[in-house]
């Protein structure tokens, strides 16, 4: 009579290993959802182009550059001052050289081939929480003349 007992439990083991997994599988840790893109943001103004968006990575501004190609000028202002950092957002190829001009002037060179977007980094020092207008020029020629 103990076999008759102890039978059901094997059995009822066996069911809630099955149901367990099986309800597993919706919470298989892979099968999170990637983050969803940062939202655009409107933390400057800017004059010479509306293909720049402008997005938060953390304490720092992110400028996309990815649209723009071939040469041409834009600017940026504020009205409460600075991000503590601020980026450029360019893809490999559509331009050569991007020049800013704020309390200095950097000149980056961006890659001629590549898939991927680069990141260039501004050098706090580059300017000041209250500088005026920062200006940016994009050239397909390596030669800036400024």
């Amino acid at each position: 009579m103990s076999n008759r007992k102890g039978s059901w439990q094997p059995a009822l083991l066996l069911m809630v290993l099955c149901s367990s997994l099986t309800g597993c599988g919706w919470h298989w840790p892979w099968r999170h959802r990637a983050a969803p893109p940062p939202a655009p943001v409107q933390e400057v103004s800017i004059s010479g182009t509306t293909a720049i968006q402008q997005f938060w990575d953390r304490n720092t501004l992110l400028l996309d550059l990815t649209a723009l190609r071939g040469d041409g000028e834009a600017s940026f202002t504020t009205s409460h001052g600075w991000p503590v950092r601020l980026e450029f957002k360019v893809q490999p190829g559509r331009f050569a050289q991007l020049e800013v001009r704020a309390l200095e002037r950097t000149v980056f060179e961006v890659p001629a081939q590549g898939d991927k977007p680069v990141m260039l980094k501004l050098a706090p020092g580059a300017y000041a929480a209250d500088t005026a207008q920062i200006a940016i020029r994009w050239s397909a020629a390596g030669d800036s003349p400024h």
